[in-house]
C-alpha cells in the first residue's frame, strides 16, 4: 500500500514560500485542519494541507482578512449547500479587485500623460538649443 507523501514544516515552508511561523499561525487560527503529527510530535503536512495553504494565500491576495478566510473556509467545509454564499463572497471581492484595477489604470494614464508632457517639454528645449546654436 502506498502511503501519501507528507512534509515537515521546513519542507512545507519551502514549497509554499511561507515561514514556518505563518504555517503554525494558520493552523492556530483554524484555517488549516489539524495537521498530522509524526511519532516524535512534529507536524507532517499532507498534499491537501499544502493545497489549502496555496488557497489561503490566494484568498489573502484578493484582500480577504484572516477572519473572512476563516468564514469562507467554514462555508467550504460545510459542503456544496454553501456554494451560493461562497460565490457571493467571491463576487464581492471581484468587484473590489476590479475597483483597484480601475484605479491603477487611472494612475497609469495620468503617469503616461505626464511623461508625454515632460518629453515634449524636453524636445522643445532641445530644439531651442539647436536653433540658438545655429544662429
Amino acid at each position: 500500500m502506498n502511503t501519501p507523501p507528507t512534509y515537515t514544516i521546513q519542507q512545507a515552508s519551502r514549497q509554499t514560500g511561507l515561514p514556518a511561523s505563518t504555517l503554525r499561525y494558520y493552523e492556530d487560527e483554524g484555517l488549516l485542519d489539524s495537521v498530522g503529527r509524526a511519532a516524535n510530535g512534529h507536524r507532517r503536512y499532507s498534499e491537501d494541507d499544502l493545497r489549502r495553504v496555496v488557497f489561503i494565500q490566494r484568498l489573502k491576495l484578493i484582500g480577504m482578512s484572516i477572519g473572512e478566510i476563516r468564514g469562507f473556509l467554514a462555508l467550504y467545509r460545510a459542503g456544496s449547500s454553501t456554494a451560493r454564499q461562497r460565490c457571493a463572497i467571491l463576487q464581492a471581492h471581484k468587484a473590489a479587485v476590479q475597483a483597484q484595477v480601475d484605479s491603477l489604470v487611472e494612475m497609469m494614464t495620468f503617469i503616461d500623460m505626464k511623461i508625454g508632457l515632460y518629453q515634449q517639454e524636453e524636445e522643445a528645449q532641445h530644439h531651442e538649443y539647436e536653433i540658438s546654436a545655429v544662429g
